[in-house]
């Protein structure tokens, strides 16, 4: 009876450890499949990744040396996704944070940025998610943009 209660104790555990891998996953599946999409050009892909109401923002300095955040529609981003060649638009990721309530995540993922093989900038991106039907989209999108010499 004893040995049976400690192989459901450790089933169950397994099983648990499993489902969170298995949730935490499916974020970074979902970030992925926006950054897949930018560097195929794919609007449709980069958008499959966002809600209908996502927001996307940038943090970055101005001509004066100030910080100030910049707002983008996401068809806009799309947009400009679209017009890229293939390969032009590469960001390279590190997941660094990955926190999940429920429906909610928070994803922190600092990057580095390559246009047309040239590294362009890096910054971090702090992403927002929501479990919508089952499925992961990003909500929010902020980051930092900066010289990574």
């Amino acid at each position: 009876m004893h040995r049976m209660l400690i192989l459901l104790t450790a089933a169950v555990t397994l099983a648990g450890a499993t489902a969170a891998q298995t949730t935490e996953d499916s974020v970074k599946a979902t970030v992925n499949r926006l950054f897949e999409g930018m560097r195929n050009a794919d609007a449709v892909m980069l958008r499959a990744a966002f809600t209908d109401s996502a927001i996307l923002q940038t943090i970055a300095r101005n001509k004066e040396g100030q910080d100030v955040i910049r707002s983008a529609r996401l068809d806009e981003f799309a947009g400009f996704v679209a017009k890229q060649e293939k390969g032009a638009a590469d960001e390279q990721i590190q997941f660094e944070t990955i926190k999940i309530d429920g429906p909610l995540a928070m994803v922190w993922t600092p990057y580095t940025f390559y246009f047309k093989g040239k590294r362009s900038h890096c910054g971090v991106n702090s992403f927002q998610l929501v479990r919508i039907n089952g499925a992961w989209k990003i909500q929010y999108l902020i980051d930092t943009r900066r010289n990574c010499d």
